[in-house]
């Protein structure tokens, strides 16, 4: 029984950062119902990577959970909605700031309905504010927020985006953690409450512990150091690449006995971190490190790396990572049999419990998938759903 297993979440978010959230959740035990727009709903649906009404992007955001689409322009949507609302115990709501208090299903009016609710409102820069208007992907924040200026290979300086959607996940972790802290203060006996959590200061904050150390000691006499984005090193090998992190000066050492040149550490220009930054020696090394790596293939030189405790790691395809033995031994992923997409590989929840067990979410909706379901729940008869059919407002 996972320890969220009572929990219920009403979620009318879209595309990564909010479904990830709730879908953390789901896997935590909660009962999550993912309300969805006429049309295609989710808009992650329309994309590729699919089979039998159900694609990838679905599958990795939105395990399980229910469906339905609900038409929330219409009053008997929104009185839907709200009767979804009156007994859960999370809301999570990702529409542009002003347009769910169009819809009369702000935090002000669910609080009258529910007051123990856990309200969360995401956004991209806030709820107001100069740029609270504007539509926002994960791309963009990484331009905004640093991200992007970090991504700068020293021997290709052309900075580069992150090829992940690496703010929407955080985003995603900050959700969940939020909206359990809150539920933790609700059990404490504090109610319910608002949580407004805007993707731009998500952003700030995940990258600052690293990204932001030159930008932290302010006063003039602080001393500088070296970015740790610059200590980060890619390279090319015999038959393909690797990462390596050397730092400390048994690990410098580390690099150059795996290298096969022991001597390196003997020689003056590259045997302190000092002489290594002095004039021009840092350059003289990468250049004669990479020609080095060059000169191995990628397994062995792992090895070698490996056994002079010179923390790196192979570049292995997305294709493979299942295969790696460290991943096959966690049981990271498992496989699963869906009802109309077929055999399917996802990631288990990363966190083990000793006494909650979770259960592996072996399902993800098709749209609409509950619709009827959720109905019948919320005490709608057959002829009220046909009805609510007829007019448009659930298909």
């Amino acid at each position: 029984m996972g320890p969220l297993e009572g929990i219920k979440v009403i979620d009318f978010t879209q595309v990564v950062a909010g479904p990830v959230g709730t879908m953390l959740l789901a896997e935590l035990g909660a009962e999550v119902t993912k309300v969805e727009y006429p049309g295609i709903g989710d808009i992650t649906r329309s994309s590729g990577f699919s089979k039998g009404g159900l694609n990838s992007a679905v599958l990795n955001c939105n395990r399980g959970k229910r469906s339905i689409q609900i038409n929330l322009k219409e009053s008997a949507g929104r009185e839907i909605a709200l009767n979804l609302i009156r007994d859960a115990d999370v809301v999570v709501q990702s529409m542009r700031p002003g347009k769910i208090s169009d819809l009369g299903l702000d935090y002000e009016a669910i609080r009258d309905i529910n007051p123990s609710v856990i309200y969360v409102s995401l956004s991209g820069y806030g709820q107001d504010g100069p740029y609270a208007g504007r539509a926002v992907y994960d791309p963009v924040l990484q331009a905004q927020c640093g991200y992007v200026s970090l991504q700068v290979n020293p021997e290709i300086p052309f900075p580069d985006l992150m090829r992940t959607a690496i703010i929407d996940k955080a985003v995603a972790w900050e959700i969940a953690l939020s909206i359990t802290s809150a539920l933790y203060a609700r059990e404490k006996g504090r109610g319910g409450q608002a949580l407004d959590i805007a993707m731009v200061d998500v952003a700030i904050s995940f990258l600052w512990p690293d990204g932001g150390m030159a930008e932290t000691l302010l006063d003039e006499d602080a001393e500088t150091g070296t970015h740790l984005s610059r200590l980060m090193n890619i390279t090319e090998t015999k038959d393909g690449h690797i990462v390596y992190f050397a730092v400390t000066d048994n690990q410098i050492k580390g690099l150059y006995q795996s290298l096969g040149n022991p001597q390196w550490f003997d020689d003056p220009r590259f045997s302190t971190r000092e002489a290594r930054h002095a004039g021009n020696n840092n350059e003289i090394l990468g250049s004669l490190i990479a020609d080095a790596f060059r000169t191995f293939d990628t397994a062995q030189i792992a090895q070698n790396l490996h056994e002079n405790s010179v923390p790196c790691g192979e570049v292995i395809a997305i294709k493979n990572i299942h295969e790696d033995p460290q991943v096959l031994h966690n049981k990271t992923f498992f496989e699963w049999n869906h009802q109309t997409a077929g055999k399917v590989r996802t990631p288990r929840h990363a966190t083990l419990f000793s006494k909650s067990q979770l259960s592996n979410l072996s399902n993800a909706p098709l749209l609409n998938e509950h619709a009827d379901e959720i109905l019948f729940e919320l005490g709608l008869s057959e002829s009220d759903r046909e009805e609510l059919r007829r007019n448009g407002i659930v298909p």
